[in-house]
């Protein structure tokens, strides 16, 4: 079992993870989990636990790490963007074919002003590539 483990255990966080050594060959044969780190994504900061030095090893992983976890955030960002016009799409067939008076009394503005915000955003920013 020990073989298919890998040396490190990044638990994901909102803004990076914490990153734990891995070891199963001790004694016991018990996984134990050496949390080593504190890395946050958004700032690239990477901060040792305690008082730990983190080996040249440690920090190539660790930012291999980030690195990829960037990639995967950025695909989904995009994925989400991409079900959101989805729902746009499904939203409008909603409304147009089944969406009684009442359901539209309540949801009506609230789309209304999404939508202008949303235009507003995309037209600037087109605006601005084009200059």
């Amino acid at each position: 079992m020990s073989s298919d483990l890998p040396d490190y255990y990044f638990r994901v966080r909102e803004n990076g993870a914490a990153v734990f050594r891995v070891d199963s060959e001790n004694r016991q044969r018990r996984i134990e989990m050496d949390q080593i780190a504190v890395v946050n994504i958004r700032n690239g900061e990477i901060k040792p636990q305690g008082d730990r030095v983190l080996s040249d090893d440690d920090m190539a992983r660790i930012q291999a790490w980030m690195e990829e976890r960037k990639q995967v955030l950025a695909q989904r960002e995009m994925d989400d963007i991409h079900r959101a016009l989805d729902h746009l799409n499904l939203t409008t067939q909603w409304v147009q074919s089944k969406a009684t008076e009442d359901q539209l009394d309540v949801v009506t503005d609230s789309l209304l002003m999404a939508m202008h915000d949303l235009r507003n955003a995309l037209v600037r920013k087109k605006a601005d590539r084009l200059n």
